[in-house]
Parts: structure tokens; sequence; C-alpha cells
């Protein structure tokens, strides 16, 4: 597997990866579908030391996934614009990561319980008053589509992941009255 070509971005600090994906939103998992890209915008949750999602228990995700468990999953968040008097020097703040694996169905009623508990204490967390049953997860069916709920774990077979962190003074900050004549 490929290592960071742009070193000067790559970020190996363990926890700080492991913070970022714990609280990052949203994910993209890349997939092969034959030979074309398919790719889908994710709920995620990273608990002990694995990626997991969610959602019907059909479709087009779940048929490529069958055909080839290869995945890449990415995690980006931008937060915002640097500033430099030099045009070309002018960048943009973020961290990524990309995580590489296989992705695989849980079949076990006590994991895909704890996962999708975790996804509530991550997405709606104090929401319910009560944790999830396994007998609601064992019944549970999608009201949108008509199928159950399947949960997919990707164990880490490679994780790379590349920063640029926010220069508070350098940050680009819009200013409305720029270029307006008074």
């Amino acid at each position: 597997m490929d290592s960071v070509r742009y070193k000067i971005r790559e970020c190996q600090d363990q926890e700080k990866i492991e913070s970022f994906l714990l609280q990052a939103r949203v994910g993209y998992l890349g997939m092969v579908d034959g030979n074309l890209p398919y790719v889908v915008p994710l709920n995620y949750v990273w608990t002990e030391g694995k990626l997991y999602f969610h959602g019907a228990g059909d479709g087009r995700r779940n048929q490529v996934m069958s055909e080839n468990p290869e995945v890449c999953f990415t995690v980006c968040e931008e937060y915002g614009t640097i500033t430099d008097p030099v045009p070309a020097k002018t960048d943009t703040a973020y961290m990524s990561v990309m995580i590489f694996g296989q992705a695989e169905p849980i079949t076990d009623l006590d994991e895909a319980t704890h996962v999708l508990q975790e996804l509530i204490n991550k997405y709606v967390p104090g929401y319910y008053n009560r944790p999830l049953s396994k007998q609601h997860v064992d019944k549970y069916r999608s009201a949108v589509f008509g199928g159950p709920v399947q949960v997919y774990r990707v164990i880490p077979q490679h994780v790379t992941a590349k920063q640029s962190p926010i220069e508070a003074e350098k940050m680009y900050r819009s200013n409305p009255n720029v270029g307006r004549e008074i």
C-alpha cells in the first residue's frame, strides 16, 4: 500500500487520528463496482480500532461489497482557507484519514447492538432514556427501505492521515465591505 506522498502533511499522531475519527460525523465509502468507482457518504462510528456503518440490508452498496469487499473509507474536514501574500501559497486547513480494509457484514447480534448503540450515542447523545435492546435490533425493519438493517465492520489493513493545521492569524475571513464603494 502506498504511503502519503506529501510527507510534510502526513499525520502519524495516533491519538490525533483516533480523536478525529471519533468526532467527525460523515465519511465516504469508496468501492469498486465492476470497473467503475462507487462512493457513498455515510454516518459511521469508530470504536475499538474498527470502523462501523449501517444501512438497509439490500441495495447497490451491499451488492457491490458482496462482489468485492475491498473498500476505502475517507473522512475529511475542511477548516478554512489559509491566506498568504503570495497567491500560490494560499492553502486549506484540513484533516483527513483514509482507512483501507474489507467490509464485513456483522451477523453477531451482540456486536450489531453495540454498534447501533454507539451510533445513537454519537449522533443523538442523551436523546433516548434507555439503551437499545437486542430484541429491538433483531426485529428492526427499516420503514423507508422495507428490509432489515445491516451493520458492517471494516478492520483497518492500512490507514493514512494528512493534515494542514489552522493558522489562526492567517485564516481568511470575508469582509463584506471589501471591493465596495462607500
